[in-house]
């Protein structure tokens, strides 16, 4: 039975890291997705600022 656990542990091992790379990969593509959005909210919210005061300088 022994020789059974030991043969065993060195793929539970892999299996355990291997969940722990996915697990580390998921959560820096998940940050730089959301780098990615919150920056284009930034960029889209920019655009209309400067576009409202092009348009009032226009009007002057």
């Amino acid at each position: 039975m022994a020789s059974t656990s030991r043969l065993v542990a060195p793929f539970v091992s892999r299996g355990t890291s291997a969940v722990a790379a996915v697990l580390v990969v998921g959560v820096v593509l998940t940050a730089l997705l959301a780098t990615v959005a919150i920056t284009a909210v930034s960029v889209s919210i920019a655009a209309l600022v400067l576009r409202s005061l092009l348009n009032s300088a226009h009007k002057r």
